[in-house]
């Protein structure tokens, strides 16, 4: 067949950008630019119709003008492998063409123009004896790069095809941190106290493995931690890794935390043990239940969690589910206690009020197995006052009788931003909130509260001028979106996102700061049409997460132990503290006001309704109410309302 009129695959962008590659030999020769050569395996480019047609071997030579375009006769259908001999074997006798000259249109070389007539005519051929071919290129297989968890650097190879073989890959790349950035950052912020009976820490985090929460409450000074052990926004995550295992108890070691006494992790907030839903149920049941098994892996004895919401179901039966499932949960580990975190009271959570501790702990048949982690932000805002030292009594008395001292397991130290009863979940830094340095004064200096893990979980966002906040914000953000609960900012975002994708979690309970605020710049009139809003929020000041924070905390709370409170030192102590906080107490007791009172209004205008109605339809003789009083008792009442 005349070269002009052989067909011809056409050009792909890999003829045309791949650069010439270096001959090979076959044999002791070098391959010239015409040669056929055979691939070495299924990896290699395909350089040969006997990779197409594995087992048909190819006569030497054949003459010229054969076509391979020639059809089969009707005699031919019995003999296809003799005819796929004779059509293969024409490919052996093709001449090179003279090759152009390179040229803007034309960057292909020789031998990728061989080889581009060899699958072609191929193709010729397989179609002739009714071999289905492939013609889609093949994938290179993507490359895998193993990266240390200390570098800062992370790079990502993006797989080629045969198209962009050759192509620079893109990398992703992240700021990398200076050596003395590096440095700093290891450094302790404050030494760990000894001797003390009192076990300090804060919630640290346990980004790119729970290995790194050892060192990092060593570098805040703390005797006792909190963490994560997986994300606690979704419900899938990797298992835990047998390096980062070995590592968290190697640090553990060297650095002298007691993990069977002084490391509470922290249940996620999707969990919800009181789910009514099956399918919601098994779903929470499965998360809970691993992570205890990450607890035992770890060589970890206690475990912290938020109770559940009853979704508006029946209380008794939702805190029966808990105890469902704790009694599971406890069949299935063996060494793991878990703790029932006090509530705040919000909503539909159970957990708010001791009697909720005490009916669950009475359904869990192993009782040696279960606790309660005391939250003293929570407590407050149900209603547990714990000021004054009388009030402080008076209140483990209560909790003493109702469930029992001995289930105390642990503390969450937490300042509140909102008044007692608020039912808000809003942390405040030790001493400046509604609490106060007198509160935790109690804590520290209580016998029954000796040798607990006492975990810090106060906001650590310090605000910054513009240009700091652009020389931090290279900082990596996984660690930043996993410090624990510090942050305010980081926080919000969590409780948003729970809040949102969830249906009646536990994390409904936990409310940040950021939605008080909202909710006290609101005007109570903003819903009525054509009225506008109250001024506009001026814009969010820029923050940045420092860890010092805790630090001085632990060394404050530690400084408490045995301190007199009636001496000078604890009185200037205590007013310093008091005053940093005092406009941001000021704005959420203002909050605080305008709810009560728009939620007074909104109930004495209900009751009036209620009387009128049943005024103007006459009967008021036969309604009783309340003590058994009829409704005509108190017309006056009524007429009370309508004035």
């Amino acid at each position: 067949m005349p070269p002009s009129t052989r067909k011809r695959a056409p050009e792909t962008a890999n003829d045309s950008q791949s650069p010439a590659k270096k001959p090979r030999t076959v044999k002791g020769k070098a391959a010239g630019p015409g040669k056929v050569v055979e691939a070495d395996d299924d990896n290699k480019p395909i350089n040969s119709p006997s990779q197409l047609t594995p087992g048909v071997k190819l006569p030497a030579k054949r003459s010229k003008g054969a076509s391979l375009n020639k059809s089969l006769k009707p005699g031919d259908t019995d003999k296809p492998l003799e005819i796929a001999e004779k059509k293969v074997s024409t490919t052996r006798s093709i001449k090179k063409e003279e090759t152009p000259e390179p040229d803007s249109e034309n960057l292909a070389s020789p031998r990728s123009k061989s080889n581009k007539r060899v699958r072609t005519e191929t193709e010729e051929t397989k179609a002739a004896i009714g071999v289905k071919s492939d013609t889609s290129p093949k994938k290179i297989p993507k490359k895998s790069k193993t990266k240390s968890h200390d570098d800062d650097e992370e790079e990502e190879e993006e797989a080629g095809d045969p198209a962009s073989e050759g192509a620079t890959p893109k990398k992703t790349k992240r700021k990398r941190k200076s050596k003395e950035e590096k440095e700093a950052e290891a450094m302790p912020l404050a030494a760990r106290a000894t001797g003390l009976r009192m076990f300090l820490g804060a919630h640290v985090s346990g980004a790119k493995g729970v290995q790194n929460a050892v060192t990092n409450c060593v570098h805040i000074g703390g005797n006792a931690f909190a963490l994560f052990l997986k994300s606690q926004r979704k419900w899938d995550n990797p298992p835990l890794q047998d390096e980062h295992r070995d590592g968290f108890k190697a640090n553990c070691v060297r650095h002298g935390y007691d993990a069977t006494r002084h490391v509470l992790p922290h249940g996620s907030y999707l969990v919800n043990l009181a789910q009514e839903n099956a399918e919601k149920a098994a779903q929470a049941y499965g998360s809970f239940v691993e992570d205890l098994r990450r607890c035992e892996a770890l060589g970890i004895t206690l475990y912290n969690f938020h109770p559940g919401t009853t979704n508006n179901q029946p209380r008794p039966a939702a805190i029966a589910r808990i105890a469902s499932a704790l009694n599971r949960a406890l069949s299935a580990t063996t060494t793991v206690t878990p703790l029932l975190e006090t509530m705040a009271g919000s909503g539909t959570v159970i957990g708010s009020t001791f009697a909720d501790l005490a009916a669950i702990i009475a359904l869990v048949d192993d009782k040696s197995r279960v606790g309660v982690c005391l939250d003293t932000c929570h407590l407050f805002a149900a209603g547990y006052d714990l000021r004054a030292p009388p009030a402080f009594a008076a209140v483990l008395r209560d909790f003493d009788a109702t469930v029992g001292l001995r289930y105390v397991k642990a503390l969450h130290l937490n300042d509140s931003k909102a008044p007692l009863g608020s039912r808000r979940d809003l942390h405040a830094n030790i001493g400046t909130g509604f609490l106060g340095l007198r509160a935790f004064w109690n804590v520290m200096n209580e016998r029954a509260f000796e040798g607990l893990p006492m975990v810090l979980e106060t906001p650590i966002d310090r605000k910054v001028d513009d240009g700091a906040a652009k020389e931090d914000s290279g900082a990596d953000d996984e660690e930043q979106n996993a410090q624990g609960k510090g942050g305010v900012k980081a926080k919000a975002k969590r409780k948003r996102q729970t809040n949102r994708k969830v249906d009646g979690t536990a994390g409904k309970d936990d409310l940040d700061a950021e939605d008080g605020e909202q909710n006290a710049d609101v005007n109570d009139t903003a819903k009525a049409k054509g009225k506008k809003k109250g001024p506009v929020k001026p814009p969010k000041e820029k923050t940045v997460e420092d860890k010092s924070i805790w630090a001085r905390e632990i060394k404050l709370l530690e400084s408490l132990i045995g301190m007199d409170a009636e001496s000078e030192e604890f009185k200037v102590l205590e007013k310093g503290l008091a005053d940093q906080g005092a406009e941001e107490r000021k704005k959420y007791q203002e909050a605080y006001d305008r709810k009560l009172a728009k939620e007074e209004k909104v109930k004495t205008k209900d009751i009036g309704s209620f009387f009128t109605k049943k005024m103007e339809n006459g009967k008021a003789d036969a309604v009783v109410v309340g003590d058994g009083s009829s409704l005509s008792e108190l017309s006056e009442l009524s007429d009370g309302f309508e004035k």
